[in-house]
């Protein structure tokens, strides 16, 4: 639950901003998502891997 202070003469707007950056900010959405559908454990580690792979040609040979 997310708890969102509010000072006195707070316009609506502003906290409404405060909220949805808080919202983002958890990673609410990305695990509801996530959730939805079942990926084998060895599907999600052959696509760390390949995304590991990946980023290390792009940014791994620079000397």
């Amino acid at each position: 639950m997310l708890i969102i202070p509010v000072k006195e003469g707070e316009s609506i707007e502003k906290a409404l901003k405060k909220y949805k950056k808080k919202f983002e900010r958890t990673g609410t959405m990305k695990q509801l998502r996530a959730r939805q559908k079942f990926t084998k454990p060895s599907v999600e580690n052959r696509e760390m891997r390949l995304k590991a792979i990946y980023r290390n040609q792009m940014f791994g040979s620079e000397e």
